[in-house]
């Protein structure tokens, strides 16, 4: 009910009228039935824009952090997310994970859409980033196709860290053509299988959203650019001077000096 009421009644009109996003591709989303909902993700507000214009009700995948913050801050977010249905994953904790892709599948089962972003963390440089192979373990148990969905300029209007978002430009969501995997049903838990089908889904979002992509999972990129900060700062570089070292294959932090 929080769900509704929130989307036409609370945060969502308000959403429409400030930042007026805008949609492309909307015949691309199925009606009725199960699919997955597969994103790529510049910024926190990934989350609010895109099932605020799609007509159906969208679940997340959420990490497990906004549901076991302690204090006031955590009590609101666990109040909300819990609200509205997000079902908590942790990405540190193997079971937990696999708890959570089982929601997943029951979700996709009965019907629903299923939002989730495979490269599991928001992207440290608005690059896109390999994708973790959850996405297509989800589609092949519960036989659901997967909808390629891109946000545009989301990391503009709430770049990481900042308190309150800019209010231009305007946000924007395109969604690309169902992709259908039935050709591998019955191959679930097949490794080779589910890496090919996530760098296809990756790909398609590389071709929407015209995103560079890097084949390093984003979470370890996080921490290379943390490691060049370190080492910038011990050297005297700057920030623009570290992430260019990544960005140029440059000698390692762990062998440099």
């Amino acid at each position: 009910m929080l769900y509704w009421f929130l989307k036409f009644f609370g945060l969502g009109p308000w959403l429409k009228a400030i930042w007026r996003p805008y949609v492309e591709g909307a015949e691309n989303l199925p009606q009725t039935g199960g699919a997955i909902l597969a994103s790529n993700h510049l910024s926190f507000c990934d989350s609010f824009f895109m099932p605020l214009m799609v007509r159906r009700r969208v679940t997340f995948l959420a990490k497990a952090e906004y549901f076991t913050t302690p204090g006031l801050k955590g009590m609101l977010s666990r109040a909300f997310f819990s609200g509205i249905g997000q079902v908590p994953i942790d990405r540190d904790d193997a079971d937990a994970a696999k708890g959570a892709l089982t929601a997943g599948v029951r979700i996709l089962r009965r019907g629903d859409l299923l939002g989730i972003y495979p490269e599991g963390t928001r992207s440290p440089d608005g690059r896109l980033y390999k994708g973790k192979t959850g996405v297509a373990r989800m589609a092949l148990e519960a036989g659901v196709p997967v909808v390629p969905v891109v946000m545009i300029d989301t990391e503009k209007t709430m770049p990481t860290g900042r308190k309150l978002p800019h209010l231009r430009p305007r946000p924007g969501i395109r969604f690309g053509k169902p992709l259908d995997f039935s050709r591998y049903e019955g191959l679930a838990g097949d490794r080779f299988v589910e890496r090919s089908m996530t760098d296809e889904v990756m790909y398609e979002l590389m071709q929407l959203s015209g995103q560079e992509y890097l084949d390093v999972y984003a979470s370890k990129m996080k921490l290379l650019l943390g490691a060049n900060r370190g080492f910038g700062a011990r050297q005297g570089i700057g920030h623009a001077d570290a992430v260019g070292a990544t960005r140029d294959d440059r000698v390692p932090v762990e062998r440099a000096g």
